[in-house]
């Protein structure tokens, strides 16, 4: 069994409505073990609310599986990354320091990593992840490049990003604003060495005297209607 090539996941960041469906769903899936696989990230915690899903981005050459000292990490024929096996997994944690988008999870109690898989044991049959089976907004997609562009008309997706002098290539796609000349890769470390413009916040400060403090009102008093 194989995921079918004209099937593809697409992540579309800007969708995401912090619902928490797809964290759910993914737990429930047979090969997970009640285990969430996926878990939400927040954009900017300190000015947003935004949150983003942080799935496995299954890499073309997983730089979890070449760091892996037990060759406990496999990578399909279809391109699928898996998680650590069992018997080979010593625990030591190399892939969840290596892997650029902090995917993989060690569980000390099982002495194993877990992450997510594609829920491989659905899509390798054709069906979709559980994850893009629920999420209400389709921020996680699973189908066709026809169906995306169809369903994404002012979006593009692109499975290429650069992390300083490395350049990673993906089977999940993350959608991106469509313009004339699509991206050929997102660079995500320039992205996060942008820094936010200096903001003058002014205070208003209260006087000390008994004129100006005005009485604070009894949140469980009783008013009058």
């Amino acid at each position: 069994m194989s995921v079918p090539r004209q099937l593809e996941f697409f992540v579309d960041p800007s969708r995401c409505i912090g619902c928490q469906s797809c964290v759910q769903a993914c737990s429930e899936c047979d090969t997970h073990r009640g285990e969430s696989m996926i878990h939400l990230e927040y954009v900017d915690r300190a000015t947003s609310v935004q949150t983003v899903p942080v799935v496995c981005m299954h890499c073309e050459q997983p730089t979890c599986a070449e760091v892996c000292p037990a060759d406990a990490i496999k990578r399909t024929g279809d391109g699928v990354v898996q998680s650590a096996r069992k018997p080979r997994c010593i625990a030591c944690g190399n892939c969840v320091m290596a892997c650029p988008f902090g995917v993989p999870e060690l569980y000390i109690d099982r002495q194993i990593m877990m992450k997510c898989d594609m829920c491989y044991d659905r899509t390798s049959v054709g069906k979709k992840p559980m994850c893009a089976t629920v999420c209400p907004s389709q921020a996680l997609f699973f189908g066709t490049r026809a169906e995306i562009d169809a369903l994404r008309p002012q979006s593009t997706p692109t499975n290429r990003f650069r992390f300083g002098s490395q350049t990673i290539t993906t089977r999940v796609n993350v959608m991106v604003p469509r313009s004339k000349s699509p991206p050929l890769m997102l660079d995500v470390t320039a992205a996060m060495d942008e820094r936010p413009e200096t903001r003058n916040v002014r205070l208003n400060v209260v006087g000390n005297s008994p004129s100006t403090i005005e009485p604070m009102l009894d949140p469980f008093a009783e008013v009058e209607v």
